[in-house]
């Protein structure tokens, strides 16, 4: 069998981490199996399309690499691949469904909106009592001639219990007098997510369809529907949830839940990817850091757990250090250049500024804080900076040092890192004193920072002779 995977957003704005977890699950299953992953668009809710979404989705699988195989933009051999290209079949297949008595017209005046769940994919809301599917032929031949709009709603027969088996969460039982009959086709003619979502999985060979655990509620009913047709039920993996710092479900409401307010903020796609693969699924084994490659390698849906996942944003910040740390310097230093304030990039060698940096950087956006201080030093710093208990360094003691460096790197003929590195070395030994009490004071003077993202030798390197020189008699002048 070949294995096929679907990632399945519905066009209402930006993309979840959520979504994103489920679109990186199913790419790794298919990548992992050497099948498919297919991408679907769901806009049967037209009046909850937000403009520009679909674009938001293309460019978040791209950004992310998660390329998908079949989908609107790329064709295949079972498109079209956005619902509200395919309505005919839908009402195809309610017509058959119709036919054969597994569903009803149902005239009632009744908004559907309640009815339906909303295309974030909630849980459906239930209560409606059946009562248009105990019409007779000949009332409903009286509404159909009265021309009264209706809606088509699947029949479930509410005795007995309908069961599946969930590859997460085990057997799945389910009374019937507990499911609704929900809506298959609306008034307009667009089908509702429950009904689309079957059909299409069905005809576009769906093998493995994962989604969010809310959905268990109504899985029966899709079940009911695979065997109305006769179709073969595919592979259902619901996934746990994502909970933000209150414990309750990630939203909005939690905080950063949307892919792009993440890479605004700097984090990288490759370091959002390693960590939300980790919400929910191990690798059995310690290791935290993985890329792509690594992901496919190792990624396992046996290894997806029940229990609902904390998103944590400090271990989002670990790991996306990690991933900054472990880019070639030639791509740290391309995605480092947006984000050097122009001072900086033009004025400094920014290529060297990234070599001293990019070990410390957590996030891109921090960039401009921790390098400011090179494009203009704040000269109303504190004083007392100087003071520092672990080096034994004193108003005084920082005095004589700086006067005595400004002399020695005064007289340096070249200005490079491994020379100005030397020469206060040099001094430190000549004076008999360790290097902790006279790089201090110096570092404190060129930056004006208690911490700095590199040491004094590489800030000064970078800041050039004359404007270090500069910064010391400030300091001098403080002191």
């Amino acid at each position: 069998m070949t294995v096929r995977t679907r990632f399945a957003p519905s066009p209402t704005g930006y993309m979840h981490i959520g979504n994103l977890r489920t679109a990186l699950y199913a790419y790794l299953h298919a990548r992992k199996n050497k099948g498919t992953f297919i991408l679907r668009i769901e806009d049967t809710d037209q009046a909850r399309l937000v403009e520009d979404s679909v674009k938001v989705i293309y460019e978040s699988l791209a950004v992310t690499g998660l390329e998908h195989d079949e989908g609107p933009d790329k064709g295949g051999p079972v498109g079209p691949y956005t619902q509200s290209e395919r309505r005919g079949l839908y009402k195809e297949y309610a017509l058959k469904l119709l036919a054969e008595g597994h569903a009803y017209r149902c005239f009632c005046d009744k908004t559907e909106k309640a009815e339906e769940p909303d295309e974030e994919h909630d849980a459906p809301i239930l209560g409606y009592d059946g009562r248009c599917g105990r019409l007779s032929p000949e009332e409903i031949a009286a509404n159909l001639a009265k021309g009264l709009p209706y809606v088509i709603r699947q029949r479930i027969d509410k005795e007995g219990s309908t069961s599946f088996r969930d590859f997460i969460y085990g057997d799945i039982v389910v009374e019937n007098k507990q499911l609704d009959d929900q809506i298959l086709l609306k008034r307009d003619g667009y089908p509702t997510y429950n009904f689309a979502n079957v059909v299409d999985d069905h005809l576009m060979g769906i093998t493995h369809v994962m989604r969010g655990c809310e959905y268990i509620s109504s899985t029966p009913k899709y079940i009911l529907l695979y065997k109305a047709f006769g179709w073969e039920i595919p592979e259902h993996i619901h996934l746990p949830h994502i909970l933000g710092p209150s414990g309750k479900k990630l939203s909005k409401r939690e905080g950063s839940v949307a892919l792009g307010d993440f890479l605004k903020k700097g984090y990288l796609p490759e370091a959002i990817l390693n960590y939300i693969a980790l919400l929910g699924w191990n690798p059995g084994t310690e290791q935290e850091f993985f890329t792509k490659a690594d992901l496919i390698e190792k990624f396992d849906i046996a290894r997806i757990g029940k229990a609902p996942a904390m998103f944590d944003e400090v271990k989002l910040l670990w790991l996306n250090a990690q991933h900054i740390k472990a880019l070639p310097p030639g791509r740290a230093h391309e995605l480092f250049l947006g984000f050097y304030p122009a001072a900086i990039s033009g004025a400094f060698d920014a290529a060297k500024l990234t070599g001293y940096i990019q070990g410390k950087v957590e996030k891109l956006e921090d960039i401009p804080r921790m390098t400011a201080f090179l494009a203009g030093l704040d000269e109303k710093y504190s004083p007392e900076l100087f003071v520092h208990a672990k080096n034994k360094t004193t108003l005084e003691s920082s005095r004589a040092v700086l006067a005595d460096l400004q002399a020695v790197l005064g007289a340096l003929p070249a200005w490079e890192y491994a020379g100005i590195l030397a020469a206060v070395k040099g001094y430190a030994e000549a004076k008999g004193a360790k290097l902790g009490p006279v790089m201090w004071p110096l570092r404190i003077a060129i930056s004006g920072l208690a911490v700095t993202p590199t040491g004094a030798a590489e800030i000064a390197e970078l800041l050039g002779k004359p404007e270090t020189l500069r910064r010391i008699s400030v300091a001098l002048a403080k002191l």
